[in-house]
């Protein structure tokens, strides 16, 4: 936000404050000045002047010899070589002993002096505009206006000790999106009185009305408008509206497009101006319809959808509601009659469209911010006093049309609550003195907790909702720097933690110390991997991507980890272990609104890694082996401890279809884990399949309790048991069969483990085993607290172990 300080106490004028001190005042009340800086560069001796007569030099055809009246009493002969010199003219004039700002950055002052241009005597210098650096326009001398005071100085004339100030705005202060808005905080911080423009209705002259629709409230809540007929599109604007608009960053375009920019820069209200002649019949303010096509007044032509609102005429759409007009109702010098615009776009309709057509324009910044809804048919009448007074014109009625506006709720605040906070002591008598300085209607009552103040939110306070909003807006005003800055005291309380669940922190530790390095990826992700790695033909699609390829929400972190991978094969990493912990997003419609939820989308925390080359780094004592599923299998597994977790097939869009495992922990389905599906490897350039995983971080951070268990004094009893059967089986159900058999037969207590520990699959068919047949070897460790067992008993419960396999497996045991 960019204005000038002269502008700005026009509306409030705190006398006896100084440019630095109010620069600090609206600094430290969150209104952070980025910049002050003066209008134009020092000089001296630089007044107004009207030429009375030109000749030809004698000497040069592009020089003449100007006589010139500065105000000193006598004519001044100059010789002038700018193309635009013609006599009657009044433009600056630098008089003998004036010193002219550098003509370039780091250079010196340039004095004027007495001085001879081919034989000619010349007293002084007539100036242009990049002279005095005031613009960069050097096709000829600065044009000033007739009635310019002959003999003023130029600095006085022009206003050019005026100050312009650049703010840095917070999103939340859009109210502060213009002088009004600034000048209610100066007004508010410094007691000075404020002084708006006149906004009293026009005199109607005509009673022409454009019909106009609103078929979208949820897009539009008021519109107002008026045609205004017999204007003169080619006046021009007057030198104070220029002077204001380029101080503020706005060049000067047309008396119309100008008014409107001044009125918006001054009240904070986008406008639009139609030209009345090109509308066909009347307005509809509606979404858009997918395939419709406008050209707009920068002259891209883009596509609108059902998510884009739009103002369309009978014939077709005019502009992009709240963001841009359209080139085939945008006035031009030949335009007589207009039609002038002034509605409230609803924020959450404006937020990110603009941005989905890569620009951004001044009417979509304050409107997705939020812009007063209250005040459309004054700032009409505001923009239409002005049209007349410089274009002239005949104004017909105002057409207001109110259908869906925001409704505000009153906001509490508790005085003890805001002292707390805030830590130091307030009365009610000085929270009151700020709302009144805010303007702020309240009520006071008593409440639990002592005094209570009810605000209601005026229309143009889109940031005010809750409590601490109002607590923000008291400490503002009160002054940050009345506020003591005291180290806070408080009691030490030793606060119970929960033992069984470890912290995030605890789980990200834990897979660093199982050499992964982590990783931070957006959240928002290319499509093509939601439809890759997680056969997603429908993600959740964001309104305002930051990138067109980051359009979409994850539902799995694979996509990211993977293309993390590839950056850094790229850069000649061979081996490459990462992980990440962060947010995926699902739709659900179960879930609802929450402090930390949106309904119908869940956004579980998840940690997921990824294993790429070799298994370890290369050294002499291992032999170099690429890593695979069975060594990610066991981060996992380490990962889970003290829980065990089992492992089942799994069908994974992203995993190889024979390499790839359902994590489950106490009977619950927790994550996956395997090795990337062989196609992927080919579409994104991979000579090696990565091993991933990717669990629920909730399922990693529940460890439960220690529970105690008694150590055996008496030696254990090892047996290992070899069988035949079929490759098709899985080791895990003969595992569970056998666990169940022993804890049937009543050995189960005297189980310390039951592991597989060996697999033989003979590359050619045996009289021992066949060629569809494997050999796997099963350890069990069996001991009792109480006593040694007795070989009865180990082998009885081997031999419990060996049925429960024939049976279920048809197996055999191994010759």
């Amino acid at each position: 936000m960019q204005f000038s300080e002269s502008w700005l106490r026009t509306f409030a004028n705190p006398e006896k404050i100084s440019t630095d001190a109010l620069s600090h005042s609206l600094t430290m009340a969150g209104l952070e000045v980025e910049e002050v800086g003066p209008v134009a560069p020092p000089f001296t001796k630089i007044v107004v002047a009207r030429v009375l007569a030109t000749e030809r030099h004698p000497n040069a055809d592009r020089l003449n010899v100007c006589q010139v009246d500065a105000g000193t009493g006598e004519t001044l002969q100059i010789v002038c070589g700018a193309p635009n010199v013609t006599p009657g003219i009044v433009v600056p004039c630098a008089l003998v002993g004036a010193v002219l700002p550098p003509g370039e950055e780091g250079g010196k002052p340039f004095e004027i002096k007495v001085g001879k241009l081919r034989g000619v005597d010349s007293f002084g210098m007539l100036c242009s505009a990049r002279e005095l650096k005031l613009s960069e326009d050097h096709g000829g001398l600065l044009v000033l206006p007739d009635d310019a005071p002959v003999g003023q100085d130029i600095r006085q004339y022009l206003d050019l000790d005026d100050q312009v100030f650049t703010i840095k705005l917070t999103p939340n202060k859009a109210d502060c999106l213009s002088i009004h808005g600034v000048a209610r905080e100066v007004s508010a911080l410094t007691g000075a009185a404020l002084t708006l423009p006149d906004m009293s209705p026009v005199a109607v002259t005509i009673q022409d009305k454009l019909p106009v629709k609103i078929s979208s409230p949820d897009l539009c809540g008021r519109f107002s408008g008026r045609i205004i007929r017999g204007v003169n599109a080619r006046a021009a604007t007057p030198a104070w509206m220029v002077q204001r608009l380029e101080r503020s960053g706005q060049r000067s375009i047309s008396a119309l497009v100008d008014i409107s920019n001044y009125v918006m820069l001054e009240l904070g209200r986008p406008s639009h101006v139609f030209d009345l002649d090109k509308i066909h019949g009347g307005l509809d303010v509606r979404w858009g319809r997918k395939g419709e096509q406008l050209k707009l007044l920068n002259g891209n032509t883009v596509e609108v959808d059902e998510q884009v609102g739009v103002i369309s005429d009978d014939k077709e759409i005019e502009s992009l509601a709240g963001i841009m007009g359209g080139d085939s109702t945008a006035v031009s010098l030949d335009t007589t009659n207009i039609y002038l615009e002034a509605a409230f776009w609803w924020p959450n309709a404006i937020q990110g469209r603009a941005r989905r057509y890569n620009f951004s324009t001044d009417a979509a910044h304050r409107f997705e911010r939020g812009v007063d809804y209250a005040t459309t048919v004054e700032h009409i009448e505001r923009i239409t006093a002005l049209i007349l007074d410089i274009c002239g014109g005949q104004a017909g009625p105002v057409d207001d049309q109110t259908v869906n506006v925001p409704q505000r709720q009153p906001v509490k605040l508790r005085v003890a609550r805001a002292e707390r906070v805030l830590g130091i002591e307030l009365s009610s008598a000085e929270i009151a003195d700020v709302f009144q300085r805010l303007n702020l209607s309240f009520t006071r009552s008593q409440g639990d907790e002592g005094e209570v103040f009810e605000v209601t939110p005026p229309s143009y306070r889109f940031d005010i909702e809750i409590e601490e909003d109002l607590i923000e807006e008291v400490a503002r005003i009160y002054g940050f720097e009345r506020i003591p800055a005291r180290p806070p005291v408080a009691e030490s309380e030793m606060r119970p933690t929960n033992e069984g669940r470890r912290s995030q922190h605890v789980v990200r530790h834990a897979l660093a110390a199982r050499d992964f390095n982590e990783v931070i990826n957006f959240a928002f992700v290319e499509e093509q991997w939601e439809q890759d790695f997680a056969d997603n033909n429908n993600p959740i699609r964001l309104l305002n991507p930051i990138a067109s390829q980051l359009a979409v929400m994850r539902s799995t972190m694979i996509g990211g980890l993977l293309d993390k991978v590839r950056y850094n094969l790229n850069r000649k990493a061979s081996r490459v272990r990462l992980f990440e912990v962060g947010r995926v997003f699902h739709r659900d419609p179960k879930v609802v609104d929450g402090g930390l939820t949106v309904a119908g989308y869940h956004q579980p925390m998840m940690a997921a890694g990824i294993a790429y080359g070799p298994a370890f780094d290369e050294q002499w004592g291992v032999a170099t082996r690429p890593v695979d599923f069975f060594d990610i299998k066991g981060d996992v597994e380490a990962l889970f401890h003290p829980r065990v977790p089992r492992f089942e097939p799994v069908a994974h869009p992203a995993l190889h279809p024979g390499r790839a495992a359902r994590v489950i922990v106490d009977g619950k389905a927790v994550g996956v884990v395997g090795e990337l599906h062989p196609r992927w490897l080919q579409k994104y350039e991979l000579t090696q399949a990565p091993v991933l995983f990717e669990l629920e971080l909730d399922a990693l951070r529940g460890v439960g309790l220690p529970v105690y268990t008694e150590i055996s004094k008496f030696p254990a009893a090892v047996r290992d048991l070899a069988v035949v059967v079929k490759q098709s089986l899985r080791a895990q159900d003969m595992l569970d069969a056998m666990r169940a058999a022993l804890d049937k037969g009543g050995f189960g207590h005297f189980v310390q483990s039951l592991v597989l520990f060996d697999e033989f699959r003979p590359k050619a068919a045996s009289a021992a085993i066949g060629a569809d047949e494997k050999s796997l070897a099963f350890r069990v460790t069996l001991q009792d607290t109480g006593s040694t067992l007795q070989d009865e008993t180990v082998d009885s419960a081997v031999r419990c172990m060996i049925d429960a396999l024939t049976a279920g497996f048809d197996a055999r045991l191994r010759a």
